[in-house]
């Protein structure tokens, strides 16, 4: 079956990027997204918004799709979509076009896992890009998921540690709140972090038992330290922005890569690969690079394209879905919270 000419077009919407993309035989001919800027005005997402800009957008998301991998309709061997974890309205849009794209053109469809395809985006084929062996570990981090991903084969995939309140992404983009920066504030404090002192304000590091993580009270430090210098000194964010933002990141990285450390010790994997929209976090890069040199460990960082939510991730894992024949049936349904 490998040597067959595959076309597998990905649908993801779930939560406020409509995408499609289109690969063939496990290289990415289109990537189309839809970003919704609705949500900017009210500081985060709004679910009933969000689900509505889907059903605007997702016709001519895939339309565009297909038109710019230059093949038909007809050419499609299946239909891979997000089935979850995301936004339950967001999710049925998806869903739902699938099963009835899937349904008129007579072809599979491949239900799929968005945590999974963050992980499995690795196996693009690009040029000049290294693959991780198995067994490797992924640190996946987004908006709404922090997890350390043990990964023993493209559908073998065991969570060994993911945080026990908030994510990642939040604590950045909450931090970025209480200093005033509009949303998404997560690659705002990325890009002042890069002229300032990451030593300038000491933030607490979580005591967190295993391989787990916990951001809650790393916000809520944030929040005070914010709160007691604004009141001694009402310029002080202006004043300290850069510096602040820096801290802040430098904090984080600091959570990230002890837990990544101690998950090598205990795993004896030293293949490391970051997954999700918070790896493009330049901190969170650099942090890899010179884990490579200082430990000796093999880091695998994604192209910048397949870090936040697109369909060329949904894609690549409906392709090894299709080589493996595993479909699903049209019963299946869109599922807020999906395990692996």
């Amino acid at each position: 079956m490998a040597s067959q000419n595959i076309y597998i077009l990905g649908i993801e919407s779930s939560c406020d990027d409509t995408a499609a993309a289109v690969i063939h035989n496990g290289k990415i001919l289109s990537n189309i997204v839809a970003t919704q800027e609705v949500h900017q005005q009210y500081g985060g997402v709004v679910p009933e918004l969000a689900s509505r800009a889907h059903q605007q957008n997702i016709v001519p998301v895939i339309h565009q799709a297909i038109a710019r991998a230059n093949i038909g309709k007809k050419d499609i061997s299946a239909i891979a979509f997000t089935r979850g974890p995301g936004l339950m309205g967001s999710l049925l849009v998806g869903t739902s076009f699938a099963k009835s794209l899937s349904l008129g053109l007579g072809v599979p469809l491949i239900e799929v896992n968005h945590m999974q395809a963050h992980i499995l985006a690795h196996f693009i084929e690009e040029e000049n890009y290294k693959k991780p062996d198995f067994p490797f570990l992924a640190l996946t981090i987004s908006g709404g998921h922090t997890q350390i991903v043990k990964v023993s084969n493209y559908f073998e995939m065991e969570v060994i540690g993911e945080t026990t309140d908030d994510a990642v992404g939040e604590a950045f983009d909450k931090s970025a709140k209480i200093l005033g920066l509009p949303y998404p504030g997560g690659p705002l404090i990325d890009k002042y972090a890069k002229e300032g002192n990451p030593k300038a304000f000491p933030f607490p590091n979580p005591k967190v038992p295993d391989l787990n993580f916990s951001f809650s009270g790393f916000k809520t430090s944030v929040l005070y330290f914010v709160q007691k210098q604004t009141k001694e000194n009402p310029d002080f964010i202006d004043e300290n922005l850069k510096d602040i933002c820096a801290s802040i990141q430098f904090s984080i990285v600091r959570i990230l890569m002890d837990k990544l450390k101690k998950a090598v010790k205990q795993t004896g994997i030293n293949q490391i690969a970051i997954a999700g929209g918070v790896s493009a976090n330049s901190g969170i890069r650099n942090a890899l690079v010179e884990a490579e040199k200082k430990y000796g460990w093999n880091c695998f960082i994604p192209k910048f394209e397949y870090t936040t939510d697109n369909a060329a991730m949904i894609a690549i894992a409906g392709h090894y879905k299709y080589l493996n024949r595993d479909f699903s049936d049209f019963s299946t349904t869109a599922q807020a919270r999906y395990k692996f």
